[in-house]
């Protein structure tokens, strides 16, 4: 019987959730299967994998095939690094220990490379934030300056009509004096 190690779907529509699981070749993919090793959650930034690694191991290294998704992420997780460390511990190249230590050094330097990136991925979200508020800001004091000078404009026109009103109330209140003056002798 062939053994396979692939995803079987769960989740809602438009929210696909996998279990990677151990089936027989020809059974359908959500259908029954061997041995449930771990999930997949593509939903997430980054996606998430939680993987029993010792299942997976022994799986891979009796000669379960995975599909071309689950073979990244057992690459990923490094299913595949330890089973090459434990051909080279099985050839009398390295012993235990060494292997352990050189995946362990793999581990730790895949790690901080997803640090970095988080970091970076951070750093960038912070900058385009601050970018995003300075063009804010000066788009407000453009439209605050656009206002005050419609508002000194009216100013302006206001007190230009007021100026007008009371030119034209001095030239009227003369002229209404000297008629009455005549008129009260």
């Amino acid at each position: 019987m062939a053994t396979k190690i692939r995803l079987q779907r769960g989740g809602r529509k438009g929210y696909a959730f996998y279990r990677i699981v151990i089936a027989d070749a020809r059974a359908p993919r959500d259908g029954k299967f061997t041995e449930k090793i771990g999930t997949y959650n593509p939903n997430t930034n980054p996606a998430t994998v939680d993987l029993n690694f010792e299942r997976a191991l022994y799986w891979v290294e009796v000669g379960a095939q995975p599909t071309d998704t689950v073979r990244n992420i057992l690459s990923r997780e490094g299913v595949y690094m330890m089973k090459h460390l434990r051909g080279g511990v099985k050839k009398g190249a390295f012993d235990e220990a060494a292997a352990q230590k050189k995946f362990d050094a793999w581990k730790a330097d895949k790690q901080n490379g997803l640090n970095k990136i988080a970091a970076a991925e951070t750093k960038a979200k912070k900058d385009a934030a601050a970018a995003a508020l300075k063009a804010e800001k000066a788009v407000n004091e453009a439209i605050a300056q656009k206002v005050a000078e419609k508002k000194a404009a009216a100013d302006a026109a206001r007190a230009e009509e007021e100026a007008a009103k009371a030119a034209e109330a001095a030239a009227e209140a003369p002229v209404e004096e000297t008629v009455e003056a005549p008129a009260a002798e």
